[in-house]
C-alpha cells in the first residue's frame, strides 16, 4: 500500500524534528552534513521517532541544496548527503511498515535574497534527481514562506515525478501567508497545480495552526498535513527552546485531525516523546470527510490618502526636479540646519533629503528632524531609510511611523556597515537588503505588513533606490538597477559624479530605463576634503583633473570652496542636458555652496528655455 492510499483511509502519524535532537546533543553546525559525519546518530533518531509510533518519517535533507550548503563550503557533495540521507532513513524504517519521504526545504524566507528563483529551482533540481532516484515513497517541501518558490517547485518537481508530493507553506500569522494570501485559497492553488498533499509546518505552535485550518475546506483531490512547532520559541540563556507539554500538543492532533487534517507531525521543538503521545490519541480516530469552516471576518482595507504633490518620479519624467541632501546634525544644535533646510526649500529644492546615520555615524534622526520641517515650517522632507540599523521589526514600525507622519518619500538603503563608523563594535543588522526593502515597502502600499497581515489601509509610498556609478563596469551596476525596478524601484539617486564624460556614458547606459535618474552633484570644500572622498568613501570616486585643481587650490579655503563650485557648474552643463533630475549633496552643512548651484541650475534652465523660444 503507498502512502497516498493509506492517507484514504487512515490518520497518520508523521516524525518530529530532526534538527532539534541534533541541535540537544550540541551539534549546531550543518545538520545535513551529519549524514555523512555522524550516520550513526542520523539512523538513531530516524529508529527512535519509529518506535514512537511514526507512521511516517523524513530524510535528514531538509537543507541539502547547494545555496544552503555553500554556507558550509559542502555545495559540492550535494548528492552524496542526499544520498546518505535516504539510505539511513530507508534502513531504518526496513523492519517496518513506515513510509519514507524526501525533504526539501524552501530557501526563501521573509527574504528574497539576491539568489534568483532560476537558481533556487536549478539547485532544487539536483536534490530532487537524487532523492527520486532513491526510490522514495515520496516529497515534503517544508517551510515555505514565499509563495512563489513554493509554486514554481512544486510545478517543476510534478514535471519531474509521479512520486507523491507533500507541499506546506509556513505562515506568520494564522490564516494568511506573508504576501497576504488566504491559506485556503494558497492550499487549493497547491492541489490544482498537482500536491497530492497540502499543507502547513513551523514558525506557528498548535493552537495557531489549528485557528489557521479553521478556515481551510478539505481539499476535493489531496489530503490536508500540519506539522507544528511544540510551541512558539522562546530564549533561554542564549539557546532556543520550545516549552510545551506532551500532552498538550497530543491532544491539539486530535483538534488537527478534527480540521480534516490526515498526515500528522511536529516541526520544530518536537521529539520522539511528542511523537509518541500523538500516536496514542489519533489510533483509533479516522479520517474526517466532512466538515465545516470557520470564516474569520474580512478585513476592510482603506485606500491611501492622496498625497497632496505629484510624486519625485512622476515630475521629473516632465521637467527639472532637483533633490537636495542635507545631512542631520551630530550634535544637539539644530538652529543652523533647520536655518539651511529653509534656504534651500524657499529657494526651489522638491524636497530636502536627509541620510540616516551615513557612514555609519550617529546622528539627530532624520525621522526627529523631517517632522520639525514638515510640520513646523512646511518642508516635504525625504528620509534615507537603512537596513543596517533595524531588524524587520524596527523596519516595519518605522515605516509605518513615516507613513502616519505623511512622509512617503523614501530612499532605501543597503547602509554603510559599522565597522567604519564611530562605533565599529556596534552591530549591523541587515535583515533584508536594499531590493528586499524595497519590495517589502511596495507591500505595504497594498495594505500588507512584512507578515501578510492586513494593516486596514495602504501606505503611499514612493520609493527611491541607490545607484552606485563610479565603477569599472558600469553594465554590472545597470543590471542591479533593472533589479531594484523589479523589486518595485520607482527612481533612481546617483552617488556624486566628477566627470563629465561619466554622465555621457551613464545616459547611453541608462536610456533604456524607465525608471528617472537623479544625477548626483557634490561640491567640493577642500583638496583634503576631496582626497578623503577618492580614497576612503565607498562609491564615490574623483578624476585625476579634479584632484589636480583642488590640491592648486590647497590652503586656501576661500579659493578651495570656490573652486570646488566651479567644478560642480561644469559637471551640471552636462547633466542637465542628459537629465531632468538633480540631486545636490551639500557638504558639512555649507548650505551657500549649493544655494550657487541652485541658481546656476535655474540659469542654464533659462537660458534653453530661451534658445528653444527663438528657434
Amino acid at each position: 500500500m503507498g502512502l497516498l492510499e493509506a492517507l484514504k483511509s487512515k490518520v497518520l502519524t508523521a516524525d518530529g524534528a530532526m534538527g532539534t535532537l541534533l541541535y540537544s546533543y550540541g551539534l549546531e553546525h550543518c545538520h545535513e552534513e551529519m549524514n555523512l559525519v555522524k550516520p550513526e546518530l542520523i539512523e538513531k533518531i530516524h529508529s527512535e521517532y519509529i518506535l514512537a509510533g511514526a507512521d511516517v518519517i523524513q530524510t535528514n535533507t531538509y537543507g541539502a541544496n547547494a545555496i544552503k550548503l555553500a554556507r558550509y563550503g559542502l555545495e559540492s557533495k550535494v548528492v552524496e548527503i542526499n544520498e546518505a540521507a535516504a539510505k539511513l532513513a530507508k534502513k531504518a524504517a526496513s523492519s517496518g511498515n513506515q513510509f519514507v519521504i524526501g525533504s526539501i526545504g524552501g530557501i526563501r524566507g521573509v527574504r528574497k535574497s539576491e539568489v534568483t528563483l532560476d537558481e533556487i529551482l536549478d539547485a532544487i533540481r539536483v536534490q530532487a534527481e537524487t532523492l527520486i532516484r532513491a526510490d522514495l515513497d515520496g516529497l515534503l517541501l517544508e517551510t515555505y514562506f514565499d509563495f512563489e518558490e513554493l509554486t514554481e517547485t512544486l510545478k517543476m518537481l510534478r514535471n519531474m515525478t509521479d512520486l507523491p508530493i507533500i507541499a506546506q507553506v509556513s505562515m506568520h500569522e494564522p490564516g494568511v501567508l506573508q504576501n497576504g494570501l488566504k491559506l485556503n485559497d494558497a492550499l487549493q492553488q497547491l492541489e490544482s497545480l498537482g500536491a497530492d498533499v497540502v499543507g502547513v509546518n513551523c514558525r506557528l505552535g498548535p493552537h495557531h495552526t489549528i485557528q489557521a485550518l479553521e478556515g481551510v475546506e478539505l481539499p476535493q483531490n489531496a489530503f490536508l498535513s500540519a506539522y507544528p512547532n511544540a510551541s512558539l520559541l522562546d530564549i533561554e540563556e542564549g539557546r532556543v527552546i520550545y516549552e510545551s507539554e506532551i500532552d498538550y500538543f497530543a491532544r491539539a492532533a486530535v483538534q488537527l485531525r478534527n480540521q480534516g487534517v490526515r498526515l500528522i507531525g511536529g516541526c520544530c521543538g518536537t521529539t520522539p516523546k511528542h511523537i509518541e503521545a500523538v500516536k496514542k490519541q489519533l489510533a483509533q480516530l479516522k479520517p474526517l470527510t466532512e466538515k465545516r469552516t470557520v470564516q474569520q471576518p474580512e478585513i476592510y482595507i482603506q485606500d491611501a490618502e492622496p498625497t497632496r504633490v505629484e510624486p519625485l518620479h512622476e515630475k521629473v519624467k516632465r521637467q527639472r526636479s532637483v533633490i537636495v541632501e542635507l545631512d542631520t546634525p551630530r550634535h544637539l544644535e539644530i538652529d543652523s540646519f533647520v536655518e539651511g533646510a529653509k534656504a534651500l526649500y524657499n529657494e526651489g529644492a522638491d524636497i530636502i533629503m536627509m541620510a540616516d546615520n551615513s557612514l555609519a555615524s550617529p546622528r539627530i534622526s532624520n525621522v526627529a528632524m523631517g517632522s520639525i520641517l514638515k510640520l513646523q515650517h512646511g518642508i516635504r522632507v525625504m528620509p534615507h531609510l537603512t537596513c543596517r540599523d533595524r531588524n524587520l521589526i524596527g523596519l516595519q514600525s518605522h515605516l509605518m511611523g513615516l507613513s502616519a507622519l505623511g512622509m512617503n518619500d523614501i530612499l532605501a538603503i543597503t547602509g554603510d556597515p559599522t565597522k567604519i563608523g564611530d562605533f565599529p563594535g556596534a552591530t549591523s543588522v541587515y535583515d533584508v537588503s536594499s531590493m528586499e526593502l524595497i519590495s517589502l515597502i511596495k507591500q505595504l502600499n497594498e495594505g500588507i505588513s512584512f507578515s501578510g497581515k492586513a494593516l486596514r489601509k495602504k501606505a503611499n509610498f514612493s520609493v527611491a533606490a541607490a545607484f552606485n556609478p563610479n565603477v569599472r563596469v558600469l553594465d554590472r551596476a545597470v543590471s542591479r538597477l533593472e533589479k531594484k525596478i523589479e523589486h518595485g524601484a520607482d527612481y533612481f539617486i546617483s552617488q556624486p559624479v566628477y566627470s563629465a564624460e561619466k554622465i555621457v556614458e551613464i545616459y547611453e547606459a541608462t536610456k533604456h530605463l524607465e525608471a528617472p535618474i537623479y544625477i548626483g552633484i557634490m561640491t567640493l570644500t577642500s583638496f583634503r576634503s576631496a582626497e578623503f572622498l577618492h580614497h576612503e568613501v565607498p562609491g564615490i570616486k574623483l578624476s585625476d583633473e579634479v584632484l589636480a585643481r583642488m590640491k592648486a587650490c590647497e590652503g586656501d579655503k576661500e579659493r578651495e570652496a570656490q573652486e570646488g563650485v566651479a567644478i560642480a557648474k561644469e559637471l551640471l552643463d552636462t547633466a542637465t542636458k542628459y537629465f531632468n533630475g538633480i540631486y545636490l549633496i551639500t557638504p558639512f552643512l555649507r548650505y551657500d555652496l549649493t544655494l550657487q548651484l541652485m541658481q546656476y541650475i535655474k540659469q542654464l534652465d533659462e537660458q534653453n528655455e530661451g534658445v528653444e523660444a527663438n528657434a
